[in-house]
């Protein structure tokens, strides 16, 4: 799945699973970790789980199976990395706190719709 799919495929179930807030960032000018980042509330501990439940499953229904989660245990912050797009599932108050968004500010991250339509070829990366 090209890295613009894997992005819109992830939106689209943290909206239907009623993730809050939901942020997609396009981070490719900041770092070679990722391509995007997507910030997501849930309203409790058990929500934030459900939401990352969601995502690794649909996802594995196509195919992809995360490289790493962290933090589902606590429920407070879960992180799912997929290579080209590392999703953050937080409470309200943890994602306040950490301000991802600004981190990954506007003036450097390019913020992308939810329901953006246009797929772009991705570039290629290698790893080591």
């Amino acid at each position: 799945m090209q890295p613009r799919d894997l992005l819109k495929t992830i939106s689209a179930v943290l909206d239907e699973a009623k993730g809050q807030d939901i942020q997609s960032l396009d981070v490719r000018k900041m770092t070679d970790i990722t391509d995007y980042m997507v910030i997501v509330s849930g309203t409790s501990s058990r929500h934030v789980s459900a939401l990352a439940d969601r995502v690794v499953d649909r996802l594995r229904e196509h195919g992809l199976r995360p490289i790493g989660i962290e933090g589902k245990a606590q429920g407070e912050w879960v992180l799912i990395d997929f290579g080209d797009v590392i999703v953050h599932v937080m409470h309200p108050q943890t994602r306040d706190f950490y301000t991802l968004e600004k981190l990954w500010s506007k003036e450097v991250a390019q913020e992308l719709p939810v329901t953006e339509k246009a797929v772009q070829k991705p570039r290629r990366r290698t790893r080591t």
